[in-house]
């Protein structure tokens, strides 16, 4: 930061037996010759000049400024620091005072609470799903158990796996990119909403195509999908879904596993409006994508339970 000083230069002369007075007023930037009467080559006595306590002010001057400007810069960012902790921690001012995240241009700072329900989230999408693991095969049995309460558990390589929506006899061979958390969503789904998880692996809902969509293997991509539209392998979400979907983990620890539950009704939806088939299920993902995208950055979703697309959800 520059900061033009005064410096002023007396130049004394005798006009018609008076002595006139000139200032003038230049930036201290451009001085660059030493101070007069601030050593004697000759060795005579210092001089006192009353230019030096000018200049000796001014340094005081700037100094001030350079600190001020420092401390204004240190309050600017922990100002911007606790307007994200109020955003993300789910206070009340969060709510009455909403700021936005949705600004592609600016940083984005997580609050402790949001950075750690998003680490906890990464974590879960690192896991693969390992049929060998006993875990791993008893959330398999748990969703069987969901889907059919009334029927027998099959063994995990079973023909019977194919009413579910898998597409070969042994279900772990479809997760491939899904991961176990794509068996978690499944499990959520239905645990918390039950009835809509009944009609869609029942496709009890309106006109049905002959050739349906596997209930078990979309549910995969669903998860698959929700992961890239989130941004959620990246070091911090850039798009402006992912941004949105970080308040969302502010509010609530569970808020993806509720967005794959609307995402699922959703795709159903779309399914029907378009009479859809088989080969159309692409097609039917990004319209299903295109509108979470949408719902999402509307201004007035706080919450998962705030988007359109989830009162279509019954429990």
């Amino acid at each position: 930061m520059s900061i033009s000083n005064l410096r002023r230069r007396l130049h004394h002369g005798d006009v018609d037996g008076r002595k006139n007075e000139h200032v003038d007023i230049s930036s201290a930037d451009a001085l660059n010759e030493p101070l007069l009467g601030s050593s004697n080559d000759n060795g005579g006595s210092e001089v006192y000049d009353p230019r030096r306590q000018d200049l000796w002010d001014d340094d005081r001057k700037k100094e001030q400024l350079h600190w001020s400007f420092l401390f204004s810069n240190l309050i600017a960012q922990w100002a911007q620091w606790l307007a994200n902790i109020l955003v993300g921690s789910g206070s009340i001012f969060g709510r009455l005072f909403p700021f936005s995240l949705d600004n592609q241009s600016s940083p984005v700072y997580l609050s402790p609470l949001q950075e750690e329900r998003l680490n906890t989230l990464r974590r879960r999408l690192q896991i693969p799903f390992d049929g060998s693991r006993i875990e791993h095969q008893d959330a398999l049995r748990q969703l069987w158990r969901l889907a059919y309460p009334t029927r027998e558990i099959p063994p995990l390589k079973s023909e019977l796996w194919k009413e579910m929506g898998w597409q070969g006899t042994d279900p772990s061979t479809d997760f491939r990119g899904g991961g176990l958390i794509s068996l978690e969503n499944l499990i959520f789904f239905a645990k918390n909403y039950p009835n809509s998880f009944q009609m869609l692996l029942n496709k009890v809902q309106g006109q049905r195509s002959d050739w349906e969509y596997p209930f078990a293997v979309a549910g995969i991509n669903i998860s698959f999908m929700l992961i890239q539209m989130l941004d959620l392998q990246s070091t911090v979400p850039s798009s402006k879904s992912g941004i949105r979907f970080l308040e969302l983990l502010g509010w609530d620890e569970s808020a993806f596993d509720h967005l794959y539950c609307v995402a699922f009704r959703l795709l159903d939806a779309q399914w029907l409006v378009k009479r859809a088939s088989y080969m159309e299920f692409n097609e039917v993902m990004k319209s299903t994508r295109t509108q979470l995208e949408r719902e999402l950055v509307l201004e007035d979703v706080l919450a998962v339970k705030d988007l359109p697309s989830y009162t279509m959800l019954d429990k």
